[in-house]
């Protein structure tokens, strides 16, 4: 399978997929090791992908951030234009697409998501609610839930529950690295439900 893995530097979603034998690219404005494209990947959506899943920048569209734009309107335009990003992955001519992002503004500007995880789901000791907009694939299913459930603390939490991460300019992007369970539970279980619908007789992905 061809995977495009869009707005990603680390490469966690893509090296799970090429684990499992799938021809993965991340692709991102900047460089980054291993199987990349440097390229606004609106660029290379058209390549002949069988599946995608993109990580748009959450900076202007996530609930955290969205009482900023009030006392700086500057802020508004940029959110717009995030909004307009996602909108173009959303249509874009790859036949099985997932989005993840934080809670924020795609839910009531553009759909709600067709699902939301958590990490501690997946066997990550970290909370983190995490939106999916998905075409052409199911609901991933939880591979390892913690103890506590949504009640729990978690290690990248501090008592009154924000993230223990303090301000910096790597900050954000660390904040937006995906957890390993969530990749290979991303990599195992949309990676053979595609496989799946390659196969004669096998199932056959719905264009919603």
């Amino acid at each position: 399978m061809k995977v495009l893995i869009g707005c990603e530097r680390f490469g966690i979603l893509r090296d799970a997929f090429a684990g499992r034998g799938h021809d993965a690219w991340s692709c991102d404005v900047v460089d980054a090791p291993g199987q990349h494209l440097k390229a606004d990947v609106l660029t290379v959506l058209d390549r002949g992908w069988d599946m995608a899943v993109f990580h748009p920048d959450c900076t202007y569209m996530a609930v955290s951030g969205l009482h900023w734009n009030k006392r700086r309107p500057e802020r508004v335009a940029l959110t717009e234009q995030a909004l307009d990003f996602v909108r173009k992955l959303m249509a874009c001519p790859i036949p099985r697409w997932a989005i993840e992002n934080p809670i924020g503004c795609i839910s009531t500007r553009i759909r709600k998501p067709d699902q939301v995880i958590q990490p501690w789901q997946y066997g990550e000791d970290a909370s983190k609610a995490t939106c999916l907009w998905v075409k052409g694939l199911p609901p991933l299913v939880p591979t390892k839930v913690l103890p506590g459930g949504r009640a729990a603390r978690r290690a990248n939490q501090t008592p009154s529950g924000q993230n223990k991460l303090g301000p910096s300019p790597e900050r954000a992007m660390l904040r937006a690295k995906t957890y390993q369970g969530i990749a290979d539970a991303m990599a195992d279980q949309w990676g053979s439900y595609v496989e799946a619908s390659f196969s004669p007789g096998g199932i056959r992905c719905k264009r919603t």
